[in-house]
């Protein structure tokens, strides 16, 4: 009782968090500054999103909707239409980032790596309109991000 009555009236947790404090004040700092530094980023980071083309130019997508299906947010949308060869290819591929909670399902649901998450996270905007991504867009965000989503996916490829 005593003890506990002494801890309390000499403030001994404000020391010991003093104590801490100073322990630290010391050392090496590891601050990022952010906007000039950046640190690192695993192969396997989820940020935005993008479609993916082959080496012809032909873009992946085969319209098979398993990302649309496979997606817990209901983020994407696809519209698709059979060619004059009969392949099927879309016509619409929509995703509403407002919605998109980046769990990864749409990429690892599939086939082909058309739908990928590249290593981007700096794509904030003032409007929700600007968080609505076209099919146009995901293939740009694509063709600028390839030959990082290249050597990400190499990176990973032992693991999956």
């Amino acid at each position: 009782m005593i003890k506990k009555a002494l801890k309390t009236w000499l403030l001994w947790e404000l020391v010991l968090g003093l104590a801490l404090t100073g322990r630290y004040m010391f050392q090496k700092k590891i601050t990022v500054e952010y906007p000039e530094e950046k640190t690192p980023l695993s192969p396997r980071f989820r940020g935005l999103h993008a479609l993916r083309r082959y080496e012809s130019g032909e873009e992946r997508c085969i319209a098979c909707k398993l990302c649309e299906v496979i997606c817990p947010a209901v983020a994407i949308l696809i519209e698709s239409a059979e060619r004059d060869d009969g392949s099927r290819r879309t016509t619409r591929y929509d995703i509403d980032f407002s919605k998109c909670i980046y769990c990864g399902l749409c990429q690892e649901a599939c086939p082909v790596d058309a739908i990928v998450e590249t290593q981007e996270f700096e794509y904030a905007t003032e409007t929700r309109d600007g968080l609505y991504y076209t099919k146009d867009m995901l293939l740009a965000v694509g063709d600028r991000n390839e030959k990082q989503i290249a050597a990400n996916l190499a990176a990973d490829a032992r693991y999956s």
